[in-house]
């Protein structure tokens, strides 16, 4: 019955041994900032990320004005796209109902 405490024991170390050298590598390090990440709310992780890669802030504001704009300015293509399209077929249905020559 304690031949296999050793064998336990011995499994349990290498699974000790191993987790420590996987979680000191990148990917404990990688794990160590997603959990960290879950104290800070969205914006601040935003910033602590930005400033890591040397991005301003301030400018993803910018952005999102920016993409607001196109967003406004893809709307009213596509209004003036349906506007076309509606004079196109009624054109065609008036040839369509013509009577034959």
């Amino acid at each position: 019955m304690g031949m296999w405490v050793p064998a336990v024991a011995m499994v349990g170390i290498v699974l000790v041994i191993g987790t420590t050298v996987v979680l000191r590598g990148p990917m404990g390090k990688a794990l160590a900032q997603w959990i960290r990440g879950w104290s800070r709310t969205d914006e601040q992780w935003l910033a602590v990320q930005a400033a890591k890669h040397g991005t301003v802030l301030g400018a993803s504001e910018s952005l999102l004005a920016e993409v607001d704009e196109l967003k406004r300015r893809l709307s009213e293509i596509e209004e003036r796209l349906d506007f076309t399209e509606r004079l196109l077929a009624r054109e065609r249905d008036q040839e369509r109902l013509a009577p034959p020559r």
